[in-house]
């Protein structure tokens, strides 16, 4: 056998047979062995077992009449379970009444072929659906690669905006970047809502966007804010919501939830509503951990860089005061992937210098 038989073998579609009649499984398994790779099971449980496999098969034809798991309850099982859902499932059986068929299909079977099989029948209904499997698996990692291109520009957008507001300040673009990457890391260690802590993360680097509508002579000032100075500045947090706006988007509206209150403080002395406690939103009590983590222990053409240390004292002293005190354990827990972050995404004072 050469090479390309070689591969040609290899490359085979895999079936599972499924029939607790030996002289069933022999007559499949010779109408599809040229052209397939064929598994056999002569019972459910095996072939629950084989599909659930590291081998998984690419098709199942699968009898109904068989002792102790019958086909129905093995097809109703591969189609709730997320690893072997997908598998199409095609029943070979002699029950040939209409209700039979009809059960079939409700449970998710591609088709229905009855007893004594046609050769050409056989291969013909298999080459279909396993063509049409192929075309779906095709669509859907095409509909995936789309899906992430579409988030990575998503996500790329909304760095852009948060770092438009932190170039205004005296912040740098990659405030943005770390503190939403320990937003995530926090996030992550309070829920197992990954989803939840995924929107997190592309949110928060929207939280002070409305610093954009804030007079530079406030916004840029070196010196102490005075009162009047200190209200237009608060102001930021309705400009970044109304900057946001009102949608439907999850994102948009986690995002603006982040904005109106990251300045908000646990024991009720936060602006700008002097929310208390728990009823800040969970994204903003973390968030507001993150921002301030950072600006802390990040150098600024008018600040040194606190140690990790001295910052991590001051969070500890705040909880309770600023922060959620159930949230600054855990954002310790967190720090040998803060730090990685850290490192990866530092700052250039030289070239923020020169814009």
């Amino acid at each position: 056998m050469d090479q390309d038989e070689i591969d040609q073998v290899v490359s085979k579609q895999a079936i599972l047979v499924v029939d607790d009649n030996p002289e069933n499984i022999h007559v499949l398994t010779g109408i599809l062995r040229p052209y397939y790779k064929v598994k056999a099971a002569i019972n459910g449980e095996l072939a629950l077992k084989i599909a659930r496999g590291q081998d998984k098969p690419d098709i199942i034809l699968l009898d109904i009449m068989m002792p102790g798991i019958d086909g129905y309850e093995v097809c109703s099982q591969l189609k709730a379970s997320p690893e072997t859902s997908e598998i199409p499932v095609i029943f070979v059986t002699a029950k040939s009444e209409v209700e039979d068929e009809k059960q079939g299909f409700l449970l998710g079977a591609v088709d229905y072929i009855t007893k004594p099989v046609s050769p050409s029948l056989v291969l013909a209904r298999v080459s279909a659906h396993l063509k049409l499997y192929d075309q779906k698996l095709h669509l859907e990692s095409l509909v995936q690669e789309r899906t992430r291109e579409l988030e990575q520009t998503r996500m790329e957008i909304i760095e852009s905006l948060g770092r438009a507001a932190e170039f205004k300040d005296n912040e740098t673009g990659m405030h943005v970047i770390r503190m939403s990457w320990y937003s995530r890391f926090l996030a992550q260690a309070l829920t197992e809502n990954h989803e939840w802590s995924e929107l997190l993360f592309n949110a928060a680097p929207m939280h002070d966007i409305g610093k954009i509508g804030i007079p530079d002579r406030v916004l840029l000032k070196p010196g102490k804010l005075d009162e009047e100075e200190w209200a237009v500045m608060k102001k930021h947090v309705d400009f970044g919501v109304d900057i946001l706006g009102e949608h439907q988007s999850s994102l948009l509206k986690l995002a603006s939830e982040v904005a109106q209150n990251h300045h908000e403080k646990w024991d009720g002395s936060g602006y700008p509503n002097g929310l208390k406690g728990e009823e800040i939103p969970l994204s903003a009590r973390i968030v507001a951990v993150a921002d301030v983590f950072d600006a802390l222990t990040s150098e600024r053409p008018y600040k040194k860089a606190w140690s990790i240390e001295e910052a991590m004292d001051l969070l500890e002293r705040e909880a309770g005061s600023h922060f959620d005190p159930q949230l600054i354990p855990l954002f310790k827990s967190c720090l040998p992937s803060v730090l990685e972050v850290k490192e990866k995404y530092q700052d250039d004072l030289d070239s923020e210098s020169q814009i």
